[in-house]
């Protein structure tokens, strides 16, 4: 069953991804643009989004951080003065440092509070007045928040972001009952392990690891059919979708004996 309004033509469509400049939020931009629509990226990089407009004609580029309000309302505005309208925002901005809570880093965890999660606060404090605007005229509109697998339960060397990423996670839950009524479409992305920036630092063997262009795939065919929860790939997600079931002497045992940690 559908839980959000399908996107069966990409033609024309505003799309917007936050933190788009490597791995899946590049690929995913690439694989719209091909499709037909039009592209609009922003990362902290200038380089990064110079060579993607290069690479992707008519695709363009706000340089911005995702956490700094003015900026993330300046590129609102930006867009929609010159679109008319947003189709589609992701919000895949994200950092991830391996920690365990034997070297707890402070620093490094409020770091991946606020742009794991308080970023794509300030991006629904600026988004949110112009896409129920479009609901109101019939336009509608869809946000999808990149989260992860790790957002699932808790997980080894995972304290710093596993946290920040279930809270995405509940985040996209009361976002679709708040606003799916209104015309709105939301949707949560989880990954698995993709072969990325942020997941080249692991020093251990990761399981059905796919690439950005695989995960991209996912992605579309997920908004396409009007997913809510956008999970890949199968063979691994299903695993850890098992193992929320089980109560918390079982899972902690299984999670020991998988890692070795």
């Amino acid at each position: 069953m559908s839980l959000n309004p399908r996107f069966d033509n990409w033609t024309g469509r505003v799309v917007w991804l936050v933190g788009a400049s490597t791995g899946i939020g590049r690929a995913t931009a690439a694989r719209l643009h091909a499709a037909g629509a039009r592209v609009v990226i922003s990362a902290r990089t200038q380089a990064a989004l110079d060579s993607f407009t290069a690479e992707h004609a008519g695709a363009e580029a706000i340089a911005l951080d995702a956490t700094d309000h003015d900026a993330m309302r300046a590129a609102v505005a930006r867009i929609t003065e010159r679109h008319g309208r947003i189709d589609l925002v992701v919000y895949c901005a994200g950092i991830y440092t391996p920690m365990r809570a034997t070297a707890f880093d402070f620093k490094v965890a409020k770091q991946h509070l606020e742009v794991n999660y308080l970023g794509a606060l300030v991006m629904l404090d600026v988004l949110l007045p112009q896409l129920l605007r479009q609901a109101r005229e019939g336009v509608g509109g869809h946000i999808s928040l990149v989260s992860s697998v790790a957002g699932y339960r808790g997980l080894p060397k995972s304290l710093a972001y596993g946290p920040t990423k279930a809270a995405l996670i509940n985040l996209a839950e009361t976002l679709h009952l708040d606003l799916s009524p209104e015309g709105l479409g939301i949707s949560v992305i989880n990954p698995g392990f993709v072969e990325t920036p942020l997941t080249a630092g692991n020093d251990f063997r990761m399981p059905a690891l796919i690439t950005p262009d695989e995960a991209a795939t996912a992605i579309l065919k997920g908004w396409q059919a009007g997913d809510f929860e956008i999970h890949f790939p199968k063979r691994f997600t299903l695993f850890l979708k098992g193992l929320r079931h089980l109560g918390y002497g079982a899972y902690f045992a299984a999670v020991r004996r998988s890692t070795g940690l």
